[in-house]
């Protein structure tokens, strides 16, 4: 009976460790036979001696740069429903910071003042030095940094629920250390395939819904993406309480419904009014507004600029 406990413990204690094991080994296998599947789009362009990849689209006279929220794993491809709001007016240029995307990964820290300096090497490159910068979520710290370099490049700032400087939680670290454990695990993917396509329902065809989930998979938890994780606290307190520079318009798009953040819509309304043309829009939706409203922030961005 005792010699039967033991290895019924025993058997209990191993179970563990070898489904782990086997979901790592099956990760990684899995991982390996995806990255023949992710299909190029898009255009490399050279960036600190790698490359960086971009999304154009439409030929209009003015320009509007697209840059992604912390943790999008597919810039180019998460932002088409805006890029298609946007491109019978403006040319669109969708960045995919390294470590997202088809871009590489960094060779630097992931500093807000290495990404907005990349990010505008990435515009030079392409031969773009007059633009409004349209940034979601974290986008809208790199956005303060950006601007008191390069103001006077910049038409205007347009922010999708974008984070402000010291907002509450700004503090708080990131676990990237169990981001990356889960993901070597396999866990990640297992538990992915539990909650479902994120994109179904959305304004997505399958093709590209299917080349989000491949990108989530191969840059999730990749060294750039974990780096500027890893970065975020660093950058917020690089920007407390920093403002735009008082002759660059700003208009915020913010989400009504926020929970995690306290006096959210308060934020960006005095975010708004600590320049001399700002506008705070409030809409119904979650943090990916572009997502489901897209035609309304392109309306709206069209009425903004054209009062410029």
């Amino acid at each position: 009976m005792r010699n039967a406990l033991k290895i019924a413990a025993a058997v209990l204690v191993a179970l563990p460790v070898l489904s782990l094991t086997t979901t790592a080994a099956v990760n990684g296998e899995v991982s390996r036979a995806e990255a023949s599947s992710i299909a190029p789009y898009g255009q490399l362009v050279p960036v600190d001696g790698r490359r960086m990849n971009v999304v154009v689209a439409g030929s209009g006279p003015e320009t509007v740069v697209l840059l992604p929220g912390l943790g999008t794993a597919a810039p180019g491809l998460d932002f088409q429903p805006l890029i298609a709001a946007l491109q019978s007016r403006y040319r669109v240029i969708a960045v995919e910071p390294f470590g997202t995307g088809l871009s590489d990964q960094a060779a630097s820290e992931r500093t807000a003042a290495n990404i907005t300096r990349e990010i505008h090497e990435a515009l030079q490159h392409l031969g773009v030095d007059r633009y409004v910068l349209m940034g979601h979520s974290i986008a809208g710290i790199y956005a303060l940094t950006y601007s008191a370099a390069h103001a006077d490049e910049m038409i205007a700032f347009v922010g999708i629920d974008s984070s402000v400087p010291d907002q509450q939680g700004w503090d708080t670290p990131i676990p990237t250390g169990a981001i990356a454990t889960l993901s070597a695990l396999g866990l990640t993917r297992v538990l992915a395939a539990v909650a479902g396509d994120p994109y179904q329902g959305l304004p997505y065809d399958e093709p590209a819904r299917r080349q989000m989930t491949l990108l989530t998979n191969r840059n999730a938890a990749a060294p750039t993406m974990l780096d500027e994780m890893a970065h975020a606290p660093a950058n917020f307190a690089a920007v407390s309480g920093a403002t735009f520079p008082r002759t660059l318009p700003i208009l915020l798009f913010v989400r009504s419904n926020d929970t995690d953040v306290a006096d959210w819509v308060a934020l960006h309304e005095r975010q708004a009014a600590s320049v001399a043309t700002g506008r705070t829009v409030v809409l119904e939706g979650d943090h990916y507004l572009h997502h489901t409203l897209s035609p309304e922030i392109a309306r709206q961005t069209a009425a903004f600029l054209a009062a410029l």
